[in-house]
């Protein structure tokens, strides 16, 4: 634990512990010098010719025992182990956690402010800081978007390209690692039926070839799609809404993808880092990712 038990609990572990040691040297005295059988007392015997005592522990068992009994004692007086008492040494995880972190700040503390308020041209040009911050994409980001930041299973975007969904400036990029990203959209299924999702899909297929103004899809995309994708199809990066006018899409570009995001919608999630990397480590993501 990082810290020591409360009142209530740190009782229990002082019980426990003091008993069991307590427990420990009355069998061990009481095995090597307790008063023994009475004389008078018949020993019993089993198969034919085996008796209690005799063949006692040998003495070296004892001193093993009483050692480690010592032992016990003087670590239960130096260190925690007595449920809320710290020991001579007032020692615990906690503190030494603190210890740590106070020595790394104070040794690499300044260094770090300056990665972290530099110029992102200077820390690309910077092969080390490049390397820290591919680890710290290995360690934090790789699982999802793959070890060459290329994306994945029609899941996770592409971050090596010049399309970003949500926005491909330092600042936008930064905005997504620290704070995350979720998807809104809805499925329209339920809403227009199957006959207008079919119809909504072909004009999104022809709209970087320029879907005539007669297209059936043309009056429902502009009812229910434009206001975030854009009345051209060209998205809008504020609310998330991608692009149509190309052929990157994250979820695929087949017939059969476009038409499941219509019906069913995409409920995609990038989760927030701004509780697990500091800010020099988020400085050097973006460096990183933004590196051409």
């Amino acid at each position: 634990m990082a810290e020591l038990p409360g009142a209530f609990w740190g009782g229990w572990v002082l019980v426990l512990t003091v008993g069991s040691l307590v427990g420990l040297g009355w069998v061990v005295f009481s095995v090597y010098f307790g008063s023994g059988r009475d004389e008078h007392e018949a020993s019993p015997v089993w198969d034919g010719n085996l008796q209690e005592g005799a063949h006692p522990a040998p003495l070296w068992w004892f001193w093993l025992l009483f050692g480690s009994l010592v032992i016990s004692v003087v670590y239960l007086m130096l260190y925690p182990g007595l449920g809320a008492l710290g020991g001579a040494f007032e020692w615990s995880q906690g503190g030494e956690l603190r210890e740590r972190q106070e020595r790394y700040a104070t040794e690499f503390g300044p260094t770090r402010r300056l990665v972290a308020e530099a110029e992102l041209e200077t820390l690309r040009a910077d092969p080390g800081l490049m390397a820290s911050a591919q680890r710290v994409y290995d360690r934090n980001c790789a699982t999802c978007h793959g070890y060459d930041a290329r994306g994945q299973a029609d899941l996770f975007p592409d971050l090596r390209d010049a399309e970003w969904q949500w926005g491909g400036d330092p600042a936008q990029i930064e905005q997504s690692i620290r704070h995350g990203r979720q998807a809104v959209m809805v499925g329209w299924l339920p809403v227009v039926g199957e006959e207008t999702v079919d119809a909504l899909t072909d004009y999104v297929l022809a709209l970087a070839d320029g879907a005539p103004a007669e297209h059936p899809g043309a009056q429902p995309y502009t009812l229910y799609c434009s206001a975030c994708h854009g009345p051209d199809g060209a998205g809008n990066p504020l609310l998330g809404a991608s692009n149509l006018l190309d052929d990157i899409s994250l979820y695929g570009n087949s017939a059969e993808a476009i038409r499941h995001s219509i019906a069913v919608g995409r409920e995609g999630e990038m989760p927030a880092f701004a509780d697990r990397l500091d800010d020099t480590q988020i400085r050097l993501l973006v460096a990183w990712l933004t590196a051409r």
